[in-house]
């Protein structure tokens, strides 16, 4: 289904004018939209806000580094299973009680997590928060494009773009420096202003509706239940399966079955229920399924980025989760500038092409980052973070329009929803296959530098009794302990080089899956932006 709407030729008059007044959503729509903003800006910030802080969080409530990976998972786990339910939710106990609903439980969670004593606990409340945060997400992308026109939609998707973007870039900051200044407790109270300003707001302007539970009678419980399990399991093996070794785990072989098994049954039952609770259909039209592709690539390389920088600054530089956070902030802080000024692009030229350009500038950023040495720290971070952060800038906008071009306003929380949970998902397949890609080259990279590094060697003997007086004048009286600390203390700096070696190999496959995302975006079909909007697509 497609919308036909009246466009605008680029360059003709009617794009430089000012949108007309017919045109123009009025101050109560954007009141909700920009609460409805706040609160997938939030959502999208807790995904990343613990990752900095994790070694902190686990001393504070006893439990292992292996297991600490389950306080982010289960946030995720939550939030990727509830946002394709967000739709048919919405419309059984109306749209404004389900918002509302969900925005007050999102910061009462998340405040509960701070009490936790201990990893089940946690696990639990973290689930809880992000089954209340996924629905702010796509309910904030719905209210864009069922509260806004056509005219003032781009702009609305670009504030979209930035919770999107932005969120992740600056979460890792924003929980370093609480966790380092006041504490871990500190960052799961972080949301109560926001939320307070967003429960408010929403109150005062989202228009009552009854609800109608008689379509919990009608429901696609089938869809819902394997769409649940299939997820659940999934995202478990993605989280999960690096640190198992894959399928050498019988857990993981078990999980990923069932993942298997229940996920091929929500495809199976959502292409011939009559009322699927996800509209796959929608993937047919071009547009639409194509955009959704790049947004899964380029989901990859977002959560991918945020993944691997810090893990290349704390585990090779051992930078605090500070200093981590601050590194990360050129990401964000640029994208402030330039994410509102890309509609005003659109005017002007293809969307295609700024997306196309955006995602370039972000892959060239990343393959900056592939030469790195001993001597990359933050400051030689700053120049591709900056490039990174216009790249990222000048993407999910364009992206979004050409994406919803042709999808109904009756269709916009469907779209929402799949769109949403496949860019979570293609963000969580992105991690985990960047994580299994930084272990496998690694221990590439060990093997061959430990082929050249060998006692055979004069310069590797001469380093081993250099050491080794080293240790005996620092405080080593025995000298076959003095010479195993030598030995021990060379293989940790083959270990630290093939890491970084590692990590260079992994920027290199963000590059060329984003390389291969902006190739993919030029098989959508051209737009027309008129008045700022979106036309139909052509």
């Amino acid at each position: 289904m497609s919308i036909t709407t009246q466009t605008v030729s680029p360059g003709s008059p009617g794009v430089a004018a000012a949108t007309p007044l017919s045109q123009r959503a009025g101050t109560t729509a954007w009141i909700a939209v920009l609460a409805g903003l706040i609160g997938a800006f939030m959502a999208i910030l807790n995904i990343q806000i613990t990752n900095a802080s994790l070694l902190d969080i686990e001393g504070g409530i006893g439990t292992g580094v292996d297991n600490g990976a389950w306080i982010s998972t289960s946030y995720l786990i939550g939030e990727i299973v509830v946002i394709p339910l967000t739709d048919y939710l919405s419309r059984v106990f109306s749209f404004r009680r389900y918002m509302l609903a969900n925005a007050v439980l999102f910061p009462v969670f998340s405040a509960a997590c701070a009490f936790a004593h201990d990893l089940g606990s946690m696990i639990a409340l973290r689930g809880l928060q992000g089954f209340a945060g996924g629905v702010l997400i796509p309910m904030a992308f719905t209210m864009v494009l069922t509260k806004l026109p056509k005219a003032q939609q781009p702009f609305g998707l670009a504030l979209f773009a930035l919770s999107v973007t932005f969120a992740p870039a600056i979460g890792p900051t924003i929980g370093g420096y609480l966790t380092e200044n006041y504490g871990w407790q500190s960052i799961f109270f972080v949301n109560t202003p926001p939320s307070i300003v967003m429960v408010v707001a929403l109150y005062l302007t989202l228009e009552k509706k009854p609800m109608q539970l008689s379509l919990l009678k009608h429901g696609d419980w089938a869809g819902i239940i394997t769409m649940a399990i299939g997820l659940s399991a999934l995202q478990t093996v993605l989280e999960e399966g690096n640190k198992d070794d894959w399928f050498q785990s019988p857990f993981i072989v078990k999980l990923a079955l069932t993942a298997a098994a229940f996920l091929i049954a929500f495809v199976v039952i959502e292409l011939t229920v009559e009322k699927p609770l996800v509209q796959l259909r929608l993937l047919k039209q071009r547009n639409f399924g194509v955009g959704v592709l790049v947004n899964v690539l380029v989901g990859v390389a977002l959560f991918g980025t945020v993944y691997i920088l810090p893990q290349y600054l704390g585990q090779v530089q051992r930078y605090n989760a500070e200093q981590i956070g601050f590194v990360l902030a050129w990401t964000g802080l640029p994208q402030l500038l330039i994410i509102p000024l890309v509609p005003l692009l659109m005017k002007r030229f293809d969307a295609r092409y700024i997306g196309f350009v955006g995602i370039s500038i972000f892959a060239a950023s990343c393959f900056m980052n592939i030469t790195l040495s001993l001597d990359s720290a933050g400051d030689q971070f700053f120049l591709p973070n900056i490039v990174r952060a216009v790249g990222q800038a000048l993407v999910l906008t364009p992206i979004t329009v050409i994406t919803t071009a042709g999808i109904a306003p009756s269709e916009a929380a469907a779209a929402s929803g799949l769109s949403n949970m496949l860019r979570n998902l293609g963000g969580a397949v992105g991690t985990a296959t960047l994580a299994t890609v930084l272990t496998k080259r690694e221990q590439f990279h060990s093997n061959i530098i430990g082929q050249s590094v060998t006692i055979y060697r004069d310069e590797v003997r001469d380093r081993i009794d250099h050491l080794t007086q080293y240790f005996m004048t620092h405080g080593v009286a025995d000298a076959a302990v003095a010479q195993h600390k030598a030995i021990a203390a060379i293989g940790a700096t083959v270990r630290r080089q093939a890491l970084i070696l590692g990590f260079s190999d992994t920027f290199a496959v963000i590059g060329t899956v984003l390389a291969l995302a902006a190739i993919t975006l030029l098989f959508t079909r051209r737009i027309q932006v008129g008045g700022g909007g979106a036309g139909g697509a052509h």
